[in-house]
């Protein structure tokens, strides 16, 4: 499965729970161990935990492989790793807090879209929101 159809996927899962905020990072160029980073935010501890076995579910049901997930005991982050692409779902005091859009594309985005109005190929390869 092809990383971009990989995230759109993932994408897709968070949608179906009401994640907000969702944004999409292109980080290739910038370490060799994934090519995507999703970020999305959660409402409470609850949503956070749905969000994450959501995805995993519903992508281990198209064919993907998950990894591993890290997080599940508290819900405040929960990272989901699916190899080329790792799905942060964090609840919104955890993500202002750690701002790994930030850390992973050098600034905080100047909005973050709560639909999926946008895809991965409307913005530039090095960072694009959905």
């Amino acid at each position: 499965m092809h990383v971009e159809e990989l995230s759109r996927l993932a994408v897709d899962a968070l949608e179906d729970i009401k994640a907000r905020d969702i944004v999409v990072l292109d980080v290739k160029r910038m370490n060799s161990l994934f090519d995507h980073v999703i970020v999305a935010t959660a409402d409470s501890a609850r949503q956070t935990k749905s969000l994450a076995h959501h995805v995993q579910e519903k992508l281990k049901g198209l064919g993907a492989t998950v990894i591993g997930v890290e997080g599940l005991e508290t819900g405040e982050w929960v990272l989901v790793d699916l190899g080329d692409v790792v799905v942060h779902i964090m609840q919104p005091a955890i993500r202002d807090y750690y701002n790994l859009e930030e850390l992973w594309g050098g600034q905080r985005p100047a909005f973050r879209p709560s639909t999926a109005s946008a895809r991965l190929a409307d913005y530039p390869a090095d960072e694009a929101r959905v």
